[in-house]
């Protein structure tokens, strides 16, 4: 059953592009967790990555943390393999951990469908938003609506997100 609002965080451990093996808890103290599921063929992720980038950027002071989560089957889509994972994100530059989801069992404990596919947590781990990052993938110039955005900078405020929940905009996740 995938993950709702109000929802707590599901918990793992995963093996990151940068040689480490990441879990949820690492970021405990973080008052904000943005986990997306994503990937590197997917044009809506490519088109959405340098946002995603830029608002870890963004965000980092105020202690945010984001982490991107590939699982993909590197079989049906090589350029989705984590060889190929660790040379994206090596050229794009990530300032956050982008981890191999290799038996899919995170993305299908989130309920993740899509990539991109964000999920908002709180500093109590609760699921405050989930699905797009925007409104328009193609020209970040003419974004009306900055959920994930929006959904961050509430929860710093200590208010409610304005949307709590959109659906995901992207590619399919490529399952085995």
């Amino acid at each position: 059953m995938p993950l709702r609002i109000g929802d707590q965080a599901i918990d793992f451990t995963l093996p990151c592009t940068d040689g480490h093996m990441h879990s949820l808890s690492d970021w405990n103290d973080r008052p904000v967790l943005v986990v997306i599921f994503s990937c590197n063929h997917c044009p809506y992720a490519q088109a959405w990555e340098d946002r995603i980038i830029q608002f870890q950027a963004r965000f980092k002071p105020q202690g945010v943390k984001f982490a991107m989560i590939n699982a993909n089957d590197p079989v049906k889509y090589p350029a989705d393999s984590f060889e190929e994972m660790k040379k994206r994100a090596q050229a794009k530059g990530y300032n956050f951990p982008y981890l191999w989801d290799e038996t899919q069992e995170v993305a299908r404990a989130y309920g993740a469908t899509r990539t991109p596919e964000a999920f908002v947590f709180d500093q109590d781990r609760v699921l405050r938003y989930h699905g797009a990052v925007d409104d328009n993938f193609e020209d970040p110039d003419a974004v009306q609506h900055h959920y994930l955005r929006d959904a961050i900078a509430a929860l710093l405020a200590g208010e409610e997100p304005p949307v709590a929940e959109t659906p995901p905009v992207g590619c399919t996740i490529k399952w085995k």
